[in-house]
């Protein structure tokens, strides 16, 4: 009989409907029910396409002697991290302080007042290295609570107050200046892997906030070593097996320092940030690669992660059947020799074995190898290889698919559509543009109230219940500033504002400048999350800056200039110590020490040839965090259009940044090197 999560519209809770365990999702009436039985509540906090969070489930949430035991001692709590960011934040901040790490599924057992006082990651069905069993957690913690309460809640008591105490060094109202940066360059320096790219060891993320930041600070400075450590960065992932060599987008992480091995769930998060990364590295250095990776990469979000209603679903999974029944980490995308006969013949097996480094003894489990590009030197024959890529990519998709988390969420959704419009506008494809305005219609049209406060996700056309956070209120701005800039529609901006007004009024200490990542009229928690630093995605906080700064451009407004630039006081603060964790904070600063710049573009029309050739040399320039707008002469549009016309009957690009502007130019040479240094 399946319990209270079949109600729910989030496809990780309904993973877990049909449990023996009587989950509730996260709710003052689970809080209620755990008061009224005096028992301890059982956090589970996961995401649809997180491999152990399945793990766990099938050893021990499907285990009836398991459930017993949860529902005999326990209120248990199922949360779905990517809806509901904030508890996730708090309690994870707390299991990283008690354990030293953290992850997925997270385990965190509370009072019925929802402070914690034990914690966890994965724990397996019987005890292995090192790790007790799921089932001795639970007896350890029922025995804990029945037989020591007051100890229990003495501890869980003096961690709340230890949370609730944590301050974050802002710095002061001061933007990161020359010597700030160039500490952060330096400590990137120092953690950069020259014969791997990236930084760190393993497991290895793409740096996406971080390129960010070394492209916009080559732009600014000429800096070599930034750009060489982002192309070098970008060529590696591209050519690892991180890459679907066959599909185009890239999976979540690397296992190994050399991008061989991947965690396979695919994020729209991830994609969308590196598709804007390959289309900014190629307008920086013209990389025939960093194209072809920038365009296959939004054509995978397009094709595999679209949703009927025009946006863009969550993830894909890591897991899928194997073709024998079993549920297997990387089936659907790792080949065997014997797998590439099959499909291709001996001859052109041969060929894909050696371009895509697939061995005898493979690169993953089972002898399987993961498609990677090893050879470097050798020539191949272009027509030939893409041939047999098509054909091993209609055999791939004969197979079991990896399952869809379809739930659209708000901010990754922003990201996507800066992406497209910026991809498509670059590389003359329409069609990306198209998708990127039609994503942008569906969180207008469904996520957004009149009052222009938006709604976390939705699913199936139908919105959720969870208030938006700060990353969302940003990043759909960025994605609005985005579009603005690209369709010359004004209508984009005003949305932009709007949401932005509520990050100035709901999310802003008035006092520090500071930023919380859930608004102030938001559910209460044991702490108001709040954390500048980036995780997979850029931090609500910087992205909230850069939005701000970018629509201060456009508008001329002081009050988002300023809120902006208090902002990065925190940046300044952690920028010269942690540049790997602010990474897309120092690209905002980057465009603060660069003006931005303000282009306005204006002809008789958008379709006019030689208006929309200034309009694209504008979108291609390099210079950081630059806004464009475009429109007819005399048109009330954009606030940068007012008073600019054309120049003896021309099209016009007028180029300005410090409150100074140079001469209009009507052609599109002059432009390139306004805005290229």
């Amino acid at each position: 009989m399946p319990n209270r999560l079949a109600h729910e519209t989030s496809p990780y809770l309904l993973q877990h409907a049909d449990n023996p365990v009587d989950w509730w999702p996260w709710s003052e009436e689970a809080f209620a029910e755990a008061r009224r039985r005096q028992v301890p509540v059982l956090l589970s906090v996961g995401y649809s396409s997180c491999h152990w969070c399945h793990v766990m489930a099938h050893e021990s949430f499907e285990d009836p002697a398991t459930a017993e035991e949860l529902n005999a001692h326990f209120v248990s709590v199922k949360v779905d991290r990517e809806e509901r960011p904030d508890v996730d934040a708090v309690y994870m901040e707390a299991v990283q302080a008690a354990t030293g790490q953290g992850g997925w599924p997270m385990t965190v057992f509370l009072t019925p007042d929802a402070e914690p006082f034990y914690f966890g990651t994965y724990f397996p069905p019987a005890p292995r290295h090192g790790m007790p069993s799921f089932r001795q957690v639970l007896q350890g913690v029922h025995q804990a609570w029945s037989e020591r309460r007051g100890e229990v809640d003495e501890v869980a008591g003096k961690i709340t107050r230890d949370l609730a105490g944590r301050e974050i060094a802002y710095g002061d109202d001061q933007v990161p200046g020359e010597e700030q940066l160039a500490q952060a360059l330096l400590g990137l320096t120092r953690e950069y892997d020259p014969q791997r790219g990236g930084f760190g060891g393993a497991p290895k993320f793409p740096p996406s906030m971080v390129i960010e930041f070394l492209l916009r600070h080559h732009a600014r400075t000429g800096a070599e070593g930034a750009l060489q450590m982002a192309r070098d960065t970008c060529e590696r992932m591209a050519r690892g097996g991180i890459y679907d060599q066959l599909g185009g987008g890239f999976a979540r992480y690397s296992v190994d320092r050399d991008w061989v091995v991947p965690h396979f769930e695919k994020m729209l998060y991830d994609n969308a940030l590196l598709c804007r990364v390959y289309t900014h590295l190629w307008r920086a250095t013209g990389s025939g690669l960093a194209r072809r990776v920038a365009l296959e990469t939004a054509d995978f979000m397009v094709r595999e992660l679209r949703t009927p209603e025009g946006a863009f679903a969550s993830a894909l999974d890591a897991d899928s059947d194997d073709g024998s029944g079993r549920h297997v980490e990387g089936a659907y995308y790792v080949w065997t020799p014997a797998q590439l006969r099959e499909v291709l013949g001996e001859a052109d097996a041969e060929l894909a074995a050696r371009y895509f480094g697939v061995t005898e003894e493979g690169t993953f489990e089972e002898g399987a190898s993961v498609l990677q590009l090893p050879q470097r030197d050798e020539v191949f024959d272009a027509d030939r290889i893409d041939a047999v890529r098509q054909r091993l990519l209609a055999a791939r998709a004969g197979r079991p698919a990896p399952g869809r988390d379809d739930k659209v969420v708000a901010a990754w959704n922003g990201l996507a559509i800066a992406a497209l419009a910026e991809t498509g506008a670059c590389f003359d494809r329409p069609d990306l543009v198209e998708a990127a305005v039609a994503a942008g219609d569906l969180l207008v049209r469904l996520h957004m109230d009149d009052q222009a406060r938006i709604a976390r996700t939705s699913k199936d056309g139908h919105v959720g219940a969870n208030a938006g956070v700060l990353e969302d209120y940003a990043d759909v701005a960025e994605g609005f500033l985005a579009l603005a800039s690209v369709t010359g529609e004004g209508v984009w901006l005003e949305f932009a504002g709007l949401l932005l007004d509520h990050v100035l009024a709901r999310f802003a200490d008035p006092e520090s400048g500071a930023l919380y990542d859930t608004a102030s009229d938001a559910e209460r928690l044991i702490r108001r999350p709040q954390d500048p630093t980036d995780n997979a995605a850029p931090s609500g906080w910087t992205a909230a800056a850069g939005a701000l700064l970018g629509y201060a451009a456009h508008t001329g407004s002081e009050p988002h200039r300023t809120a902006a630039e208090r902002a990065l006081g925190v940046v300044k603060a952690l920028g010269p110590r942690v540049p790997r964790f602010i990474g897309w904070g120092l690209a905002v600063a980057e465009a603060v020490l660069d003006g931005p710049r303000e282009v306005a573009v204006v002809g008789p029309s958008l379709d006019d040839p030689a208006t929309a050739a200034l309009h694209r040399t504008a979108l291609l320039g390099t210079a950081p965090g630059a806004v464009v707008a475009a429109g007819t002469a005399g048109s009330d549009e954009f606030p940068l259009l007012d008073g600019r016309g054309l120049v003896g009957g021309e099209p016009a690009a007028y180029v300005c940044r410090n409150f100074t502007c140079d001469a209009p130019t009507t052609d599109p040479d002059r432009l390139r090197t306004a805005l290229s240094g």
